[in-house]
């Protein structure tokens, strides 16, 4: 991240730069914060951690609103060059994504309210613990590669994708079991199905920052490429400068 913040006349534009970026990791740091507080209220039926995560939504979204402020404010300010625009840009994508994701561990901590006195199966939602650590590692991978600017991290995050997908769809298959053979749970099935999905909306959001990035620091946007060729088109430059 250091070649970003050392190419500038001026040291006080260096400054705002690395504001932003700080600013950035603080705000991702919250969302991930907010989603494992989201999912430990489901799992322990915790409703006061369920509620303070409702409110650190609140938080977040002003957070973005800030950051988004200040970041408007340099574009208008300092005409930046190509990189720097990029990078403006990408920081204003990467708040998108995690400002969304903040929504999603809010949807997740209602229903954990919702959720707190009903009956819990056996193996107390462990599928979904199980994908949220998954979802977790993705938020961390890409809050790491978005520090560091290492464009390869997108990879990282295609196949880790494509993991937490195949374990939404596994989710979905066992649920859609339960829902036949346990009719009066219901209510509970159809409200772990909304939590799988909203796990697997953060993990897009993880791989979008991942994109972001590779943006960032090679100037080619690949969220358009179909997602077979995402891969090679992420590798290629970095396979052809070895």
């Amino acid at each position: 991240m250091e070649k970003y913040f050392d190419q500038h006349i001026s040291r006080q534009f260096n400054q705002e730069l690395e504001n932003l970026r700080r600013d950035v990791m603080k705000m991702g740091g919250m969302a991930e914060e907010m989603v494992m507080d989201a999912m430990r209220a489901l799992l322990d039926g915790n409703v006061e951690l369920a509620r303070s995560v409702i409110s650190a939504d609140d938080q977040v979204n002003q957070m973005e609103k800030d950051i988004d402020e200040l970041a408007m404010e340099i574009l208008a300010r300092r005409q930046p060059t190509a990189s720097d625009l990029r990078l403006v840009m990408a920081i204003v994508k990467t708040l998108n994504d995690l400002e969304r994701v903040g929504d999603e561990a809010e949807k997740i901590a209602k229903i954990a309210i919702e959720m707190a006195d009903m009956d819990r199966p056996r193996n107390n939602y462990y599928e979904l613990e199980s994908m949220a650590e998954h979802v977790r590692s993705m938020l961390r991978d890409a809050l790491d590669g978005f520090a560091r600017m290492v464009p390869e991290i997108a990879v990282t995050l295609y196949r880790a994708d494509e993991k937490v997908d195949d374990e939404y769809e596994a989710i979905l298959r066992q649920y859609y079991t339960y829902l036949a053979e346990e009719p009066r749970q219901t209510t509970r099935i159809i409200n772990a199905i909304w939590i799988a999905r909203a796990l697997e909306r953060i993990g897009d959001h993880a791989k979008n920052i991942g994109e972001h990035v590779f943006y960032l620091v090679e100037g080619q946007d690949v969220r358009h490429i179909p997602a077979d060729q995402k891969e090679q088109v992420v590798l290629g430059p970095r396979k052809s400068d070895s």
